[in-house]
Formats: structure tokens, sequence, C-alpha cells
């Protein structure tokens, strides 16, 4: 296997280039968890990977709490599914908790500190009441509790981690927090050795051919547990050396034909970089920075960058292609532009820059 077909193998186990799902929890369960920091990208992240999918469709699964939002790895946001929301908070927090002991500390925020600001926030939101970052801010004010400067964020940020509160449904166009065990009753826990296999076999059948480096950046464990996991589920996965590396990888993978030019406009930390530690190491030009702007990908590799601009009728397209391009990738970019201008149920507008 070569680099290139690591990178043709990832499409195709992503659900990119492969058997689309129907609806937006099933892609989040499947991947097992999904960057959502950029609402509006991650939302085409789970559309591109859906069968006609619209931004309402996902909407309506987040507002319905078909899919949460909540830190739950690196730390950042991701989108999570109910079912699985608290085994895979049991399994990552203390890590994550170990990366935020600093600012942690920094905020004059301990333990302490923090169960007393759970059970205010458990008072104000029970009984199914959803609350705004700033409402929640105010009902910890009022109880004494300082929250300014980014105290506020590292509360909230420990209380989703330790499963008090989630996300509720959008009010207008704010982001509120629920109680997490209202808003996801059937969430359920696993046994730590249960939850480590779950996720590892996730991870390598959605996303591999992958190191243990990348499945150790992306859900945030140590190499000692991702190894752990693999040595759970080895029999259910085929492992390939490459170019001196280990990659893991579902063994029911089907052989890949020679594709035809196919294009994405991918969202900002879309997994198909954010996934992989270094950004892919088998995707040329892939790194940090085409992987926090919205990389333009043809069969694998990024070949530039895009940017939309959303007006009332119409989304303005723009290209930035590092080279020239072929009429058939021109023709494959037009056909994933249109694909995202249905998605926004808008008219497309390109514009592209000379290289």
């Amino acid at each position: 296997m070569t680099m290139t077909v690591i990178a043709l193998r990832r499409l195709y186990q992503q659900r990119l280039t492969s058997q689309p799902f129907i609806t937006p929890e099933e892609v989040v369960s499947y991947l097992g968890a999904v960057q959502s920091q950029e609402y509006l990208g991650a939302q085409w992240s789970l559309g591109m990977r859906m069968q006609n999918a619209t931004d309402d469709i996902i909407d309506l699964a987040f507002n319905e709490g078909r899919i949460l939002r909540t830190h739950v790895m690196r730390p950042t946001w991701h989108f999570v599914t109910p079912s699985d929301i608290r085994w895979l908070l049991e399994l990552t927090a203390p890590r994550v908790n170990a990366i935020n002991a600093y600012m942690y500390r920094q905020y004059k925020l301990d333990d302490a500190l923090f169960t007393r600001c759970n059970e205010i926030l458990i008072k104000t939101l029970q009984g199914g009441h959803k609350m705004t970052r700033v409402e929640l801010g105010m009902a910890l004010t009022r109880a004494g509790i300082t929250t300014d400067n980014m105290r506020l964020g590292l509360i909230l940020h420990r209380a989703e981690l330790d499963a008090i509160i989630c996300s509720g449904s959008h009010q207008g166009k704010q982001s509120t927090h629920m109680l997490l065990p209202e808003r996801a009753p059937q969430a359920r826990s696993l046994p730590r050795q249960e939850a480590l296999a779950e996720l590892t076999l996730r991870y390598y059948t959605s996303h591999g051919p992958a190191t243990i480096q990348d499945f150790a950046w992306w859900s945030g464990l140590s190499t000692a547990d991702v190894k752990g996991g693999l040595a759970l589920v080895a029999d259910q996965l085929t492992q390939e050396i490459i170019d001196g590396q280990t990659y893991w990888y579902s063994a029911s993978q089907p052989p890949l034909t020679e594709p035809a030019p196919q294009a994405f406009l991918l969202p900002t930390y879309d997994e198909f970089l954010v996934g992989f530690s270094g950004f892919g190491k088998a995707i040329q030009n892939a790194d940090q920075k085409t992987a926090f702007s919205a990389p333009i990908v043809i069969n694998g590799q990024v070949v530039g960058r895009w940017k939309r601009t959303l007006k009332s009728k119409q989304v303005v397209i723009e290209l930035a292609p590092f080279t020239p391009l072929t009429p058939t990738e021109e023709e494959a970019i037009n056909t994933a532009a249109q694909r995202y201008g249905a998605f926004l149920g808008l008219q497309v507008v390109y514009k592209q820059q000379k290289v």
C-alpha cells in the first residue's frame, strides 16, 4: 500500500467516497466523534457523509438531541451521540483535565470549587431547562462565583467533562446548555476496557489506515492506552508496515478501484485531516495551514483552499488552487460546489484566484 492509496482508503472508510449514511447520528456514531468547534463547518462534515443532506436536517438532529456537542477530546468541541457521550467522557476526561490543569491553577479553580459550581448548575438547570452561557454565568455570579476572564469557560468546560451539562437546542442563534442526564437519559457507561476497545475499533474502522500516533492524537489518550486498545481488538483489524510505520485498518476493507477525479470542498477541521497526527502524512500539502483553512481535496490530496461567503440567496465560493487545474479537475470541483450549494439551499457563485 502506498501513501496515495492510504489517502484514497481514508476517503472510502470515512464514507466520503463510499455508501453514505441517512442520518447525522449515524455519521457521528460511526466516526466515534466529530470535531465541531466551528458549528457550520461541522454541519457540512456530517452532510458530506450523508445522502441528500441539508443544513436544516443537521440542525433538526441537533435541536432534537439526536447529536450532542460537548468538550470530550484534545480538548475541543465534538459532536457525539447521546448513547455514547457518557462512556466517552469517562474514558477521555481524565486526560483532558490533565491538559487543562495549568489553566485551572492559573485561575484558582480547584476540585472543591468545581464541585460547588456543578451543584449550582444542577440546581439552575434541573427540570429540563436550557440556558445560554451568559445566563449560566449570571446564575454562578449570583451564587458568589467569580466568572470573569476565562473562569466561566473553564467552569462550564469542567462541568461538561464531569458529565453534568452538555449542549441543549439552539435559542435563536445562541448555543445553550442542559443537564446531561436530562438531555441524554439513554447515555450509557461502559467498563473502561470495554470503552477503550469500542473507541479503538471505531477509530481504525472509520479512519484507518492509521498509526498508533494518529489515534493517540485524535483521542487524546496515552500511547499506552492506544496500544492496550489495539491489543483488545487486534483480531478485528489488519496491520501493514509502510515506510517503517505500522498502519492499522479494518480487516473487512474491500479492494479499491482506480478512481475518477472526485473533489471535496472540506470544511476547516474536517476529520479527513484533523483525524490524524500531523494532519495526514499520506496527504500532499496537508499541514496546519490547510487543516485550518478549508482545503480543496481531489482524490485524497490537498490541491488548494476555498472560502465561502453567505448572502441571502447565494453562496459565493472563492477557490485558491495551488497549481493550475485541469478541465477534469475543474469539473469535479464544480460538482462539489453545487453539492454544497444544495446543502445550504443556495445558488453557487464562483470566484477563482489565478495561479
